[in-house]
């Protein structure tokens, strides 16, 4: 049986940046009034974990004021046309690809709208409330956390991950630079193994060696018209 996946597609901020959600660095970014110190590392959520959880409910509470954009509804569309020889890596902690429709998702650095156990991490649930020190874990009663993957800890699904990327014919990475490890390797790995690697994103990578075809522009522009090209 052939379970080489046609197509691997790695999204970044840059896809929810056109639906009005703040990237974590730039200008105006999620870090611009936070130190990533006292949000985004083991030590913090041990040292204030309320103001940790604070700052995640936040971030939750205000998804619903952002939607979908075009190029979120053009890979829901290239989905529908692959089926289980498609999947969707996102960088995101948004919910933007499951509100238009995607399916087969991995959120390799968490998600806002899912906690995760302190004491058993195989127990992750979904939230879409306010967390507070007395949330507990459905499954065994445990305290809790988000499910975000905080730096200096391993992003999630990456076995699944890699492997995908070896028996793909193709990768694609659409709003990021593809610079920050471990995603940044993504693109050399499925060269090595064989697959074409194509950018679709605001900056182009000078000089990279890894990457066969590089499309400028905003995602919400190139995306769709890329997708509908692939489906032809």
């Amino acid at each position: 049986m052939n379970t080489k996946k046609k197509l691997v597609v790695l999204t970044g901020a840059g896809i929810s940046a056109e639906s009005g959600l703040r990237t974590f660095r730039g200008n105006d970014g999620m870090w611009e009034h936070e130190n990533i110190e006292d949000v985004c590392t083991p030590e913090a959520l041990r040292r204030n974990p309320k103001r940790v959880k604070d700052f995640y409910n936040f971030l939750r509470k205000g998804l619903p004021d952002h939607q979908p954009n075009a190029a979120h509804f053009a890979l829901v569309e290239l989905e529908k046309k692959l089926g289980d020889e498609f999947l969707l890596v996102t960088q995101n902690v948004d919910d933007l690809h499951e509100r238009a429709g995607s399916k087969r998702v991995l959120h390799m650095h968490g998600s806002l709208n899912s906690l995760v156990c302190k004491k058993n991490p195989n127990h992750r649930f979904e939230f879409m409330g306010e967390e507070t020190m007395e949330t507990r874990c459905p499954l065994c009663g445990a305290s809790t956390r988000p499910d975000i993957v905080f730096f200096g800890e391993q992003p999630l699904y990456m076995d699944e991950i890699q492997k995908a990327l070896q028996e793909c014919e193709e990768f694609v990475y659409i709003g990021t630079s593809s610079v920050v490890y471990p995603a940044a390797g993504f693109k050399s790995y499925a060269k090595s193994c064989g697959a074409k690697v194509t950018c679709l994103n605001l900056e182009l990578p000078e000089g990279d060696p890894y990457t066969d075809v590089a499309i400028p522009g905003k995602a919400t522009e190139i995306v769709p018209k890329w997708v509908a090209e692939f489906c032809k």
